[in-house]
């Protein structure tokens, strides 16, 4: 297999060296361009019965002229050359009736990266359709064989996709790299025979190396384990309490913080954490750094989507906010420089403490274990925090009864600044890296 899978590099390449000549002729003063193909193949089971099976190959590509300071984009599934011409000629109609904006255009050139270290993202994996089919019965049958409580199931999906991406710009900047992605996941429903309480739940695995996946049989077994732990779940009152975060759900709590620093909510003046550079959020002991160049790792990547050079760096330290999420355009419109984060974040990840889980249910000895949260009741512009929730009641450092029917409550500045403890399992399964996260105290209200 060649460094771009099963995509032609020469073909990707000559394509947006096409779109980008094409931008210059009809008078773009900038112009970008991407070309990506994603290949994969998709199986998923329920009650051990084939339910669905796919084969996924699609192309795409993206062009962005700047001209006056007016921006205007087009995409198009069709890489024919007249398609192409046909998507350029689309952008830079568009930019002829766009406003122009002092902010826009590609990000400095001198901020292109010259550096492409291997990252190690490209795991190809063929699996044929029976053993893909193999692995997911494998999973649904350790689910659905651990308890006879296991009364019913929403299946298991065994996933494998590769991809190949080139970007370019009216720079010079051109670059393309192949990646992977694989996953399992399981969802059964658990039934009390006696109460008739039926709960669901799931597990799952995610890694860019095939290797690296838990086994079928591991998903399956934490899969039926979760949700029969859940049968039964009690209501409790309302009150003020410890609340500890899985790393699962930690994951939301820092995309809040996250979603708070990035540019376009800073730069519209919609951020609850609006001029907090250089101000203490945290607690002293949390730190959080993003580490781009973590080989296989879901968030690396040597450049950002404007070809960006990304580094490493301190987010917050000590507790202490030492800089934004921003890309070009909004570091602009804020007066700074970008930081190489057009598309996101590149493995943030909070430091992980030194407690393991049960350590941290210890620590909190009585209060809330939260498992899982639903709604999006989080206001951005005033940090108000409500979500739904479940999970399970804590007393004497054990697990006493799950609960549900419960919405934990608070202000993000308030509960950032109540970490009291930052546990030793962090989850690499997504570009936010995070441990569980223990607070001192949130408002949980129920019955």
């Amino acid at each position: 297999m060649s460094d771009s899978g099963s995509f032609d590099r020469v073909e990707f390449e000559r394509l947006v060296e096409l779109a980008l000549d094409e931008a210059k002729g009809q008078g773009a003063d900038q112009a970008e361009a991407s070309v990506s193909g994603m290949d994969g193949l998709s199986a998923s089971v329920r009650l051990g019965e084939v339910e669905s099976l796919e084969r996924d190959r699609s192309q795409a590509m993206g062009i962005t002229v700047y001209r006056d300071g007016a921006k205007g984009s087009a995409s198009t599934t069709d890489l024919s050359e007249a398609a192409v011409r046909d998507a350029v000629r689309s952008a830079c109609s568009i930019a002829r009736f766009t406003q122009p904006d002092d902010c826009a255009g590609l990000a400095d050139a001198e901020l292109m990266t010259q550096h492409f270290p291997d990252l190690d993202l490209y795991h190809p994996w063929a699996p044929s359709p029976e053993e893909a089919i193999e692995q997911a019965r494998a999973c649904e049958a350790a689910a659905r064989g651990l308890d006879k409580r296991i009364d019913n199931s929403d299946g298991a999906s065994l996933n494998s996709h590769e991809g190949f991406a080139v970007y370019a710009n009216s720079h010079g900047f051109m670059h393309g790299y192949a990646s992977s992605r694989h996953g399992l996941s399981c969802a059964v429903l658990a039934k009390d025979p006696a109460t008739g309480d039926v709960q669901r739940d799931y597990a799952y695995t995610s890694m860019r190396r095939p290797q690296d996946l838990d086994s079928p049989e591991a998903v399956g077994q934490l899969a039926a384990e979760r949700s029969v732990a859940r049968l039964n779940p009690q209501k409790i009152r309302t009150r003020t309490a410890p609340i500890l975060f899985t790393p699962e759900m930690a994951r939301s709590l820092v995309g809040s913080f996250v979603g708070a620093i990035r540019g376009g909510a800073l730069y519209r003046r919609a951020s609850f954490l609006e001029n907090a550079l250089g101000e203490t959020l945290f607690p002293e002991f949390v730190q959080f750094h993003e580490r781009p160049h973590i080989p296989a790792a879901m968030g690396s990547a040597s450049y950002d989507n404007e070809g960006v050079a990304t580094q490493e760096r301190a987010l917050v330290k000590d507790g202490v906010l030492q800089g934004y999420v921003l890309d070009s355009y909004s570091a602009r419109k804020l007066g700074m420089a970008t930081t190489g984060n057009a598309g996101g974040v590149h493995n943030l990840e909070l430091a992980a403490g030194a407690d393991d889980f049960n350590a941290l249910l210890k620590r909190m000895d009585t209060g809330l274990l939260v498992t899982e949260m639903m709604g999006s009741g989080v206001n951005g512009v005033t940090g108000d925090y409500s979500r739904g929730a479940a999970g399970f009641w804590v007393e004497n450092g054990e697990l006493a009864y799950p609960v549900a029917e419960i919405t934990v409550a608070g202000q993000l500045r308030e509960m950032y600044k109540n970490i009291v403890a930052i546990g030793s399992d962090l989850d690499c399964r997504s570009s936010i890296r995070t441990p569980s996260i223990l607070l001192e105290a949130a408002t949980i209200a129920g019955a």
